[in-house]
């Protein structure tokens, strides 16, 4: 299958994992700024009208950067799609509701603030000051939702990235959902460790405060699929060569090399967004990398993520690709320890996935592997400098064991994927 033009124009852009339902709202994005000459501000009352009564506190994304991630985040229909993720919604909800002695009477940021709905939590346990921190003019419809319950009191807006704006004081907690596909993906936080670092007092603490990233090996018939929509888009290649030397005489021979790589790096070098159940897991998942984000530098986060780790095989192979996910835990700070520690996975789940779900990288052909046999692995995570908001993966794999599979892998093997 060769993709529509709508998706390898999303792929392009950094913004290929968006469901299709995302994609008109993009190009809309890129119609006004290209109307415009720069970032429009947008509310539900209409994208093209400017926002007289909308104080800027701070400063608007770049144009680049406003086009590839902060312009989809303008939309109510986005907010709304992550609010109806309950498994989300509520493990933020329990978290701040569980833990009102820590936000009474306590000065909060909230980063990355969408509709403002952490900030309604917080007010709600008990904070005397929320700062809503929100880039987009999705701020404006923030600043109606918490007039209209009666939290404007508590609750200010400020619009503007938190790169570049002021805050009359520090603040005690800070709040925000910054986590993306792969818990990487989007970058956004560093912005947060950018808020921690100008804003949090010490022992300050951090919601949430640590987070995890899982790999396991699994089971999976989407691998075959795609390489079978590989060939198929191949053949499309062939008929439409085709057809353009039977209507137009001209050979497209010289580009069929370039559009096979194109169409190899789409469907076997691309990781997956996946609702992965658990019966499709062969072992459990290795932890790889673990972070508490009040010890973080903004430094570590942007070098490469670099680590080995050892996946266990316990049903056998053959292993037809890898699922990675993260969780995030809500325990609050040394000096102020959360009451009630909370915690959001985005592991398979047989009630379903939340909005994450996970990412799915491919085997093909597959590894195999006996029962209980290991996979050596060691992996590399970095920025696509193209665009620093989504990610390459480079992986070495090892099957270890007394199996024939293992004596038989002598030299590791070599992955690579995009996580678009």
């Amino acid at each position: 299958r060769v993709p529509p033009p709508e998706e390898n124009d999303m792929l392009k852009s950094g913004l290929s994992s968006l469901p299709a339902t995302r994609i008109g709202s993009f190009h809309k994005c890129r119609r006004l700024i290209q109307k415009s000459g720069s970032p429009v501000q947008m509310s539900s009352n209409g994208p093209e009208k400017k926002m007289e009564a909308l104080k800027l506190e701070g400063k608007a994304p770049g144009e680049t950067d406003y086009a590839n991630y902060f312009c989809t985040y303008s939309f109510l229909y986005h907010q709304k799609e992550m609010l109806e993720d309950h498994k989300r919604t509520g493990a933020y909800y329990q978290a701040i509701m569980s833990n009102r002695r820590q936000f009474k009477d306590k000065v909060v940021l909230d980063v990355g603030a969408g509709s403002g709905i952490l900030s309604i939590f917080a007010a709600k346990a008990g904070a005397k000051k929320v700062y809503a921190v929100e880039a987009t003019s999705v701020a404006a419809d923030a600043r109606k939702l918490i007039a209209h319950n009666k939290l404007d009191n508590v609750i200010e807006v400020v619009q503007g990235t938190i790169e570049s704006i002021e805050l009359p004081e520090k603040v005690d907690i800070i709040v925000s959902e910054w986590m993306g596909y792969f818990l990487l993906r989007e970058s956004m936080l560093d912005s947060v460790l950018v808020a921690r670092d100008k804003f949090l007092k010490p022992g300050g603490a951090m919601y949430p405060s640590h987070a995890n990233i899982y790999m396991a090996p699994i089971r999976t018939h989407m691998a075959t699929q795609k390489l079978n929509e590989l060939h198929n888009g191949m053949e499309g290649w062939s008929e439409f060569m085709q057809e353009m030397r039977d209507f137009y005489q001209v050979d497209m021979g010289c580009l069929t090399e370039p559009f096979r790589k194109e169409q190899k790096e789409y469907y076997l070098h691309t990781s997956q967004w996946m609702n992965v159940h658990p019966q499709q897991l062969l072992g459990s998942p290795a932890c790889f990398k673990k972070y508490d984000l009040h010890k973080l530098t903004l430094e570590e986060l942007q070098a490469p993520l670099k680590e080995q780790f050892v996946m266990h095989v316990a049903d056998g192979g053959p292993v037809e690709g890898f699922t990675g996910y993260f969780d995030v835990l809500f325990n609050g700070s040394e000096e102020n320890p959360a009451d009630c520690d909370v915690k959001l996975s985005t592991a398979p789940d047989p009630t379903g996935a939340t909005h994450w779900g996970q990412q799915v990288f491919y085997l093909q052909p597959p590894l195999e592997c006996a029962p209980n046999d290991s996979i050596i692995a060691s992996i590399e995570v970095t920025r696509k400098p193209e665009n620093h908001r989504l990610l390459r993966v480079n992986m070495l794999v090892k099957v270890d064991g007394t199996s024939t599979f293992a004596q038989q892998s002598q030299q590791p093997r070599a992955l690579r994927y995009n996580i678009d």
